[in-house]
């Protein structure tokens, strides 16, 4: 586990998030870094993939900024989706490895499943349970295969009392 970073005269740092999936860099981008308390890794980037995402319940876009929370000791990210001028469109929740923070490089494993939330919490979707099914985890590893299965549900349940504004404050 790195040491909680400091920011200097009010200043945040860069880095790298790279996620990888089965072993292969899905996608890497630099965002900046606005907290990290040792736990928690908290950083801000702006859409990062080329073009329009539409997944029929939100799109992702040029212009949209994310705010997302890692953690190390935890199995799921969740990354909070503005438009450009602020407006809240939901929360994209990943199941992932632990997050390790080391020598600017925020590294996550993406374990395929997935939750959205939508700003109002109407709406709580997990996503991907197939490409989970499909992936063979709970052969090569049943642990990581019942810790990601564990954080879904863990995450669903928040998203359906309290809220994920609960967890994140």
């Amino acid at each position: 586990m790195s040491a909680p970073s400091e920011t200097r005269a009010g200043r945040t740092k860069g880095l790298v998030v790279h996620l990888s999936k089965a072993g292969r860099t899905k996608i890497r981008y630099p965002a900046e870094l606005l907290r990290d308390d040792g736990v928690r890794v908290t950083v801000r980037a702006p859409w990062a993939a080329p073009g329009v995402r539409d997944f029929g319940f939100v799109r992702f876009e040029p212009g949209d900024v994310f705010t997302e929370h890692y953690w190390r000791d935890r199995w799921f990210a969740v990354k909070e989706v503005r438009t450009g001028d602020g407006g809240l469109k939901g929360w994209y929740c990943d199941i992932t490895r632990p997050a390790v923070l080391a020598d600017g490089v925020l590294a996550v494993e993406d374990l395929d499943l997935d939750l959205w939330v939508s700003a109002d919490g109407s709406t709580v979707l997990r996503l991907d349970e197939d490409e989970f099914a499909g992936s063979g985890l709970a052969g090569r590893d049943p642990a990581a295969a019942g810790a990601a299965a564990a954080a879904l549900d863990e995450l669903e349940h928040l998203a359906r009392t309290e809220g994920l504004a609960a967890l994140l404050g």
